[in-house]
Formats: structure tokens, C-alpha cells, sequence
């Protein structure tokens, strides 16, 4: 292949052009090779516009040596029959002297040659490449974080629905809505916030993190982290059930005969829980001993009320009956049923609790798991 001679730029207009891709890279944090590529295809598209539309056009980019070409590639030809792809023998030798029939030459453009038309056009792929890089970027921010506890910062409310606009890691926004939040916390601009990665998913407008402070999750990656048991994997976490701002169940064992599992959970004089409980507001926690005993689970999962017997069902229903003294009763249910409701989610157990003496109201202090969503 011949080549036109001194048709490459290399020149101070090429070096800015380079270092306003650096600076980009730099603002933007999209690497300079993409978007090279990017501009790279932007302006083949603009060539092919203004001269004929063709594959025979060359774009060269080199930033460390901020090369930067753009030609096209012609047949040398004894009569031409296509103008866009083909030239005479004549006409090329005024491109390089050394060009014979049968060779290609490369014949340089000049950015001006590109046109009004094939400049805008450019621009928009340019455009469009950043905005795809930014998007690109901002999923995999997200999906770095699934599943994940991180901190977020408040950058502004709206006052109209209540939820409120965190700032992930790298300018990448998420929305806590209100039905996410805890109680009725209160958040301002500026308030550093823990919240709890549920999913990531591609939105129209680019990719979503569905974030929330009401997932059972949260409560799982707080004991993580203050937890060095847990960390490690001498405490493991089997399950937690939760209702956000009231109560929360987490059942833990170890897997070392010398540590305590409920223990190193809670800390010595509770220290270790009562900075998480601070973390929900104020949020009860139980923290009850797994046992692979569905009994002995059962009995456990409904502290803080004492349990006379489990009398598990033989019928494969994945129920049971259980006693508590009549004066644990009440205790045992909780408010609205919500101790033998967490319960139940934390076994998934159906759960029908009755008084030691055996008078109770017929149907009265059952929690049925059989409809709860796996939490964890």
C-alpha cells in the first residue's frame, strides 16, 4: 500500500485534542481508549456522510505519541468507475510519486474537510459514547455494591414524596423511597446514612440500585461488621426476620465449641448491639441461639418468652403446637402478634401457641410462616 506523504497530524491542534481527551478521562473517570473509539467511529460515520459512504475509510489515534489520522484508502485504477473508492494513476501520483496500478493510496483529510453536517453528527456520537461510558461506569459501581451495606450521602429530599437522594460512591444517585426508610427517621442534605443494597437493575434512564433500610439484610451486614465472630466465620447468621423500626430476630450459632454465639453478638454490657440498635432507632433485637433441633429452635425464636414444650406435628405440615405459661402468654404473641409473627418467618414454622392450663379462645395465637417471604 502507498501512502500520501506528511498527511498525518502531529501537530499543537492534534495535542490539544489529546489532552482534552485526558482531561476528560480524568473529570469523567471513562478511559481515554474508549473514548477514542468512540470518536474514532464518530468520525467514520461523519466521513462516510460526505464522501460517499463507503468502508474505505482510516482513522488513526495514538495518545502517546498524539497521532492523529484520518484518511481515505483509494484503488489505483486505469479508468475509474467509482470515484469514492477508486483514482487514476495520475491523479495519484500527486499523492505519492512511488504509486503504480493495482496499489492502494492513502489520501489525508483535513478536519475542515469533514463539513458542518459531518462535525454535528460527531459530536452527537461523542456525546452519546460519554453518556453510555457514564452509564457503564455507574452499573458497575452499583453492581460492586449489591447485596452490600454501604454508606450514602444525602444530597437532597423531596419534599413532595419524602424520599430521599443518596449519592453512592462515585457521583453514582440512588432514592431511598419513604416506604424504605425506618419509622419516620428524618433525613437533611448533607446526613451520612447506612443503607442496604437490595438489587441493580438497567432502568431507561440508565441503571437503578434499589437501596433500603428496612431489609432484613441491613440488620445481617451491621452485626457483620461489628462483629469480629462474624466476620470471620466463627458466628454464622441463619436467619433474621424483621420489621423495621419495632422488631427484629436473628438467629446465630458457632462454630466454635468455646465461643458464644448470643454473646459475642451482643457484647460485653450489650456494647456490641447497642450501637446497631442506635444505627435502626431505637429497634428491639433479639438474638436467639440457632439449633438444628426444629424443637429447641422453635422454643427459642419466641424469647423473650419462656417456652414450656414444642409439640411438633407428624403430618409433614411443617406445624407445631407450643405451651408457655399462661402468665407468658401475652409475651409470647407480642404486640399485634408480632413476636409469634417473627417468629414464624425466623423457622418457617407454623407456630400455634397456647396457655399451660389449657383455656384459651379457639383459633386465637397461631403465626403461620407458611405465607412469609424469604428474608434472607
Amino acid at each position: 500500500m502507498a501512502k500520501a506523504k506528511g498527511a498525518v497530524k502531529n501537530d499543537s491542534q492534534s495535542t490539544e485534542f489529546f489532552e482534552a481527551i485526558r482531561l476528560l478521562e480524568k473529570e469523567k473517570g471513562i478511559p481515554a481508549e474508549y473514548l477514542m473509539e468512540k470518536i474514532s467511529a464518530a468520525i467514520v460515520i461523519a466521513v462516510k456522510r460526505d464522501f460517499g459512504g463507503k468502508d474505505n475509510i482510516l482513522v488513526v489515534m495514538d495518545g502517546e505519541s498524539n497521532k492523529f489520522q484520518v484518511a481515505l484508502h483509494k484503488l489505483v485504477v486505469e479508468e475509474v468507475a467509482d470515484s469514492d473508492v477508486e483514482i487514476t494513476l495520475e491523479e495519484a501520483q500527486r499523492y505519492d510519486k512511488k504509486a503504480v496500478l493495482g496499489n492502494t493510496v492513502e489520501i489525508n483529510l483535513e478536519t475542515k474537510q469533514f463539513g458542518r453536517i459531518a462535525a454535528q453528527t460527531a459530536k452527537h456520537v461523542i456525546r452519546q459514547g460519554i453518556r453510555e461510558a457514564e452509564r457503564g461506569q455507574q452499573l458497575q459501581e452499583f453492581q460492586r455494591r449489591n447485596q452490600e451495606l454501604v454508606t450514602a450521602v444525602v444530597t437532597r429530599i423531596d419534599s413532595r414524596t419524602g424520599a430521599a437522594v443518596l449519592e453512592i460512591g462515585n457521583k453514582a444517585e440512588a432514592t431511598l423511597p419513604i416506604n424504605e426508610q425506618i419509622g419516620d427517621e428524618k433525613f437533611k442534605e448533607g446526613d451520612r446514612v447506612k443503607v442496604y443494597v437490595v438489587d441493580v437493575r438497567e432502568g431507561d434512564k440508565g441503571p437503578v440500585a434499589l437501596i433500603s433500610r428496612t431489609h432484613p439484610g441491613l440488620v445481617k451486614r451491621l452485626f457483620e461488621i461489628e462483629v469480629p465472630e462474624i466476620f470471620s466465620g466463627v458466628v454464622e447468621i441463619k436467619a433474621v426476620s424483621r420489621e423495621a423500626g419495632a422488631r427484629t430476630k436473628l438467629a446465630v450459632v458457632s462454630h466454635d465449641e468455646n465461643v458464644d454465639a448470643v454473646g459475642a453478638c451482643i457484647g460485653t454490657r450489650g456494647t456490641r448491639i447497642a450501637g446497631i440498635v442506635e444505627e435502626l432507632g431505637g429497634e428491639k433485637i433479639d438474638v436467639i441461639e440457632y439449633s438444628d433441633d426444629p424443637a429447641a429452635f422453635i422454643a427459642a425464636s419466641l424469647a423473650p418468652a419462656r417456652v414450656v414444650s414444642v409439640e411438633i406435628d407428624s403430618d409433614g405440615a411443617h406445624a407445631c403446637r407450643v405451651q408457655v405459661p399462661d402468665s407468658q402468654l401475652s409475651l409470647a404473641i407480642g404486640n399485634r402478634g408480632q413476636n409469634a409473627r417473627l417468629a414464624a418467618r425466623l423457622t418457617g414454622w407454623k407456630i400455634d401457641i397456647r396457655p399451660e392450663s389449657g383455656f384459651f379462645g379457639e383459633g386465637e395465637g397461631k403465626a403461620d410462616a407458611a405465607d412469609a417471604v424469604d428474608e434472607n
